[in-house]
Parts: C-alpha cells; sequence; structure tokens
C-alpha cells in the first residue's frame, strides 16, 4: 500500500513481515518511483534520520543477511542505546536535587547531570556549575537544541504560542495533553502543575533521549514518531495507554510538532496509531469519534495532511519557535511563520487571539488573520500565508498578491517563473508543448 508518490521521488511501502532494526526501532520501506519506468529496487532505511551521516542503516528487502552480519547489526544496536536506562537517569536525578547548590554541575559536551563522583571523567569538559531547581524545571533551556533539520528539528515553541496553546486547551476544557514531540509545552505544563493548583497533566513522547535524566517513567516515554516505536517496549506502551484511558479517554488532547523535512505519511501512520490505542477505551460513543488533535506543520503540507485525515481543518493561528530565524510572528509579507495548526476540532471553537490580529469570519465559522479577506466567489477566506490573496477569474480560485495570470502556462505563477512552454522545450526530447513528466519518448508504465 504505497502512498503517492512524485515521479522520482520515495514512496513509502508496508512492509510485509518484520522490518529490520537499526538504533532508531524497526527501519522503514521505501521505493524509488522512477520517471515513467517501472518501480525501484525496494529497500529499507532508518525511519529517524533522512540524512545518512546521522544514521547510515540501509538494507535492500531481497537481500539475504547472514547470521554473522545480523549479530553484529543487534551489536550495533545494543552499543548505540544510552549509557544509561531511564529508571537510572530518574534515581540519577533524585541524588542530584539533594545536592548543595555548589555541588550541582551539568556537562554540556555530554548534556548530563554530573554526580560528584563522576567530576574526574569528565574534568577536561566543559560545564555549567550551580544548576538551581528552576533550571531542572526547564530542561529545553538547558539543553542545546539538536538543529539538525531532517532528524530532530528541534525548534522549540516561543513563549507566545507556547502560553497560547496552552490557555487554548484550558479554555476547550481538556485536562491531559499528549505531547508528541513538543518538549516546551510539556514542561510548561510540568511546571505549573508543580506550583499551583493546575490540573491539566502531561505526557512526553520524544526521540531525545535526554529528558529521561528530568522526567519520570509517568511523565516521559523515548518515541519514534515516524515509526511508532516505545524505546521502553511494553512498559512505555502501556504508560502510554494508561495516561489515554484514564477517564475512559475523555478530555485528552493529542499535540505534535513534528520535524518538518520528516515523510507526512510515516507521521500520518503513527498518529492514526495513537488515535486508535485512544479509541481502544471502549467508551460509549468513541465508536465514530477521533481523539482531538493539533498536528503542528507549515501550510504548504495542508494537501497531504488532508489526504490522510480528511476531517481535519487548517488553522490561521502562526506558531512561531523561538531558535528559527524565519519561523517568527510578524506582521507582514514574507517574514511570517508559514507554520499552523491542523486540528480536528471544530473550527469556530478555536478562538484566535483579537489583539494579534485574528477576527471571526461569520460566513466560515472560523477565526482568521485579519489579511485573510473572504471571497465572495470562491466562498471562503482563502488566503494561507497571512497576506491578502486576489481571486483569478481564469484559474477559478484566488492566488498570492504576487502572482499574475500566465497565458502560456494557463495559470497563474511569479513573474519571473520560467514558463512551461518556452522554445526550449521539454528536458527529456526538447520539442515544446509538454512537460518533461508528460513527455511521449518516456514509456509510461
Amino acid at each position: 500500500a504505497g502512498a503517492m508518490a512524485e515521479p522520482g521521488a520515495l514512496a513509502l511501502l508496508v512492509p510485509q513481515h518484520g522490518a529490520p532494526s537499526c538504533p532508531h526501532g524497526p527501519a522503514l520501506l521505501f521505493v524509488k518511483t522512477g520517471q515513467g519506468k517501472e518501480e525501484g529496487r525496494r529497500f529499507y532505511a532508518c525511519s529517524a534520520c533522512r540524512d545518512r551521516k546521522d544514521c547510515n542503516f540501509f538494507q535492500w528487502e531481497d537481500e539475504k543477511v547472514s547470521q554473522t552480519r545480523l549479530a553484529a547489526r543487534e551489536e550495533y544496536n545494543r552499543s548505540h542505546q544510552p549509557s544509561f536506562t531511564h529508571r537510572q537517569n530518574v534515581e540519577r536525578y533524585k541524588n542530584f536535587v539533594q545536592l548543595p547548590l555548589s555541588k550541582r554541575r551539568f556537562c554540556q559536551e555530554c548534556q548530563q547531570l554530573l554526580l560528584p563522583a563522576e567530576w574526574e571523567k569528565h574534568s577536561d569538559h566543559q560545564f555549567l556549575r550551580d544548576i538551581s531547581t528552576a533550571q531542572l524545571k526547564s530542561p529545553s533551556q538547558l539543553l542545546y537544541p539538536l538543529e539538525n533539520k531532517k532528524t530532530n528539528a528541534q525548534y522549540l515553541f516561543a513563549d507566545r504560542s507556547c502560553q497560547f496553546l496552552l490557555n487554548l486547551l484550558i479554555d476547550l476544557g481538556f485536562r491531559r495533553v499528549l505531547c508528541v514531540g513538543t518538549p516546551r509545552l510539556h514542561e510548561l505544563i510540568q511546571l505549573k502543575a508543580s506550583q499551583e493548583d493546575f490540573r491539566v497533566r502531561s505526557l512526553l513522547l520524544d526521540i531525545d533521549f535526554r529528558y529521561s535524566q528530568f522526567y519520570t517513567e509517568d511523565e516521559f516515554c523515548h518515541y519514534n514518531m515516524f515509526n511508532h516505536y516505545f524505546f521502553g517496549g511494553e512498559a512505555a506502551h502501556e504508560t502510554c495507554r494508561k495516561f489515554l484511558y484514564e477517564d475512559n479517554g475523555e478530555r485528552v488532547i493529542m499535540i505534535t510538532d513534528p520535524p518538518f523535512g520528516g515523510l507526512v505519511e510515516a507521521l500520518a501512520s503513527s498518529f492514526k496509531k495513537l488515535m486508535a490505542m485512544w479509541k481502544e477505551t471502549g467508551k460509549e460513543g468513541h465508536n465514530n469519534k477521533e481523539m482531538p488533535v493539533f498536528w503542528i506543520f507549515p501550510y504548504f503540507f495542508e494537501s497531504r495532511i488532508l489526504d490522510f485525515f480528511p476531517s481535519f481543518n487548517m488553522m490561521d493561528y502562526q506558531v512561531d519557535y523561538d531558535n528559527h530565524a524565519l519561523y517568527k510572528h510578524g506582521k507582514t509579507g514574507r517574514r511570517q511563520s508559514p507554520v499552523r495548526i491542523f486540528t480536528n476540532l471544530t473550527p469556530s471553537m478555536i478562538v484566535l487571539p483579537v489583539e494579534e490580529g485574528y477576527r471571526f469570519c461569520t460566513v466560515c465559522q472560523r477565526y482568521v488573520s485579519s489579511g485573510n479577506q473572504h471571497c465572495e466567489i470562491c466562498n471562503s477566506c482563502t488566503s494561507k500565508d497571512g497576506r491578502r490573496w486576489k481571486h483569478c477569474d481564469l484559474c477559478k480560485k484566488c492566488v498570492k498578491p504576487s502572482w499574475f495570470h500566465c497565458n502560456n502556462c494557463n495559470c497563474c505563477a511569479l513573474q519571473t517563473h520560467s514558463c512551461e512552454k518556452t522554445d526550449a522545450g521539454c528536458f527529456v526530447c526538447g520539442k515544446a508543448g509538454h512537460k518533461r513528466s508528460a513527455c511521449p519518448s518516456l514509456s509510461h508504465t
């Protein structure tokens, strides 16, 4: 059951039997789709790392792997697991908290809380001293972000977005939040819960094992969202299930903020499994309902997400990030963040802050950004990027303000675009009048 793929792109397949594993759990099965040619040879590759430098796991699907190589692979996978287990990290944390401030050190090179007996081993490393309780409660500030775009892409919510999300959840009546790859939101919830009479609880599922130093096994599960793999095995799976089951699965929402370079179909597959886990709570009336979800992703993935989740809608709220130069909430033009919330909740319930320029459209029954004008012809608020879009009668839809209708291409595009029907013609045969992908000289299967 391969997903739709562009020519020359990778398509994800469902393996017929168990997939081989790398240090990041079961690998995914891919096939390269040729340019009008037959499918390529199928292969397994790491689910989490799109870059071979981070994890170079590769195996042809039809390859026979010798016992020796299998044993070597198992040994390799074992040796690439973290040096402490989650339980050991929880014990270490208890000991760390009892130390006087002058003895609390954090090794910046190993990204690890250090107990006095370990100082010697890390003596030539850079470390932070006098780690306060406040710092321990804000691990996302203490740890450096893993900014490899394709694997971790740890861009952390700016305070504005984080506070907005939490307030929105509280107003909507949610009491439990499954945070899938949203450590800042989890941190904010945990912080509030420890300081005041605060009823919301959260569980963080994240591939970044460094968080196991700061959270108990009920607060954090080491999880890969690309292959729905719990590194802690059945016990961690059970922790997640129990969290979803509480109160018969009522008033729980999943919030996820995946790396934008990640494969949408792999993510959708995992999220469907988490949603199915919730459905199994067996609550009356759950049969035709979906677990509430906020999937935070750039607006240009809208059609891909809706392919997998037809019940989702895209909200106009711009999510911004602390450590991302481009994804900042701004007032003008191209500087605006392209990141949005996709949700299966009724759009009219998602109240967006009027003081930030959002307003309610009574026709669309949802909040939209101030530049998003309702188009009478399309009968919807059509802007995706926060700027006011304009209607093109020839294209029969609204387009970006910087686009103009090109009679050569018979569609709207930037004025500087290179026409499909230029004299240069097709890349394959050189003739004019068609695109490379529709070239008759390619044998279509």
